[in-house]
């Protein structure tokens, strides 16, 4: 199972929020780069990095600091989300060496669209499904969908996504433990790689996910609050 640490952007500096609640930030760091560094120092393989303004806002905000971050690190990929709804953005963000682009919102919108990426980028096309209380959230988390996320998961394996990231949105950011239950549902009906987030805070935790033959878990509260340390966390889940 990959571990990938957490880097949220917002107005430039490193955050987190609370259940996706853009009023309720806690600031890290004011260099992301920083942060990015100290995963790499820990043997990070992956750093999963969100542009959170520009998933509010629909188009790349925070671009030139995840430029400044892919700059600084190396022999780390990077995949990152937020705001991604055109292919002028995913040939940008690919071009200046991210690894993987994840569509979230666009996703649901135009799942056509997703289609046609999987098919024009193979291997670098991740896809988000954000869920609270069974459906999906978008538009940052702030707009509802009534649509479950797991029959949209359904449908997108047939493009052949690299991964299916899938966040409990009431568990993000709470440290409560992630949503096995829901982890479960969706390793047990997909076939594509799964990727857990929301709530991860210790080492059980991970050991739950790996049981359940998660792929990979995303951790990020729990490494800043230093309730689970990353170097551990990789040694252990490998």
């Amino acid at each position: 199972m990959i571990i990938y640490p957490a880097i949220d952007i917002k107005d430039g500096r490193c955050v987190r929020l609370i259940q996706g609640d853009y009023n309720k930030e806690t600031v890290y760091s004011t260099n992301p780069v920083d942060i990015a560094k100290e995963w790499q120092s820990k043997g990070a393989e992956f750093i999963h990095l969100i542009d959170l303004n520009g998933a509010a806002q629909g188009y790349p905000v925070n671009i030139k600091v995840i430029e400044k971050i892919v700059n600084n690190i190396v022999n780390i990929k990077v995949q990152v989300g937020g705001g991604i709804r055109t292919n002028e953005t995913v040939e940008q963000l690919l071009n200046i060496g991210v690894s993987r682009v994840i569509i979230g919102t666009k996703a649901v919108k135009s799942p056509e669209w997703v289609q046609e990426l999987c098919v024009n980028f193979p291997g670098k096309i991740a896809v988000s499904i954000d869920i609270r209380n069974g459906n999906i959230a978008t538009e940052g988390w702030l707009q509802a969908e009534e649509l479950s996320g797991i029959n949209f998961a359904e449908q997108l394996q047939d493009y052949n996504p690299c991964s299916i990231i899938v966040t409990d949105i009431n568990k993000d950011g709470m440290l409560e433990g992630p949503n096995l239950e829901l982890m479960e549902e969706f390793k047990d009906k997909i076939d594509t790689p799964i990727i857990a987030s929301g709530g991860i805070t210790s080492i059980l935790d991970l050991e739950s996910l790996s049981k359940l033959k998660i792929d990979g878990a995303i951790i990020g509260k729990a490494l800043y609050e230093n309730k689970i340390d990353l170097a551990e966390a990789i040694r252990h889940c490998s």
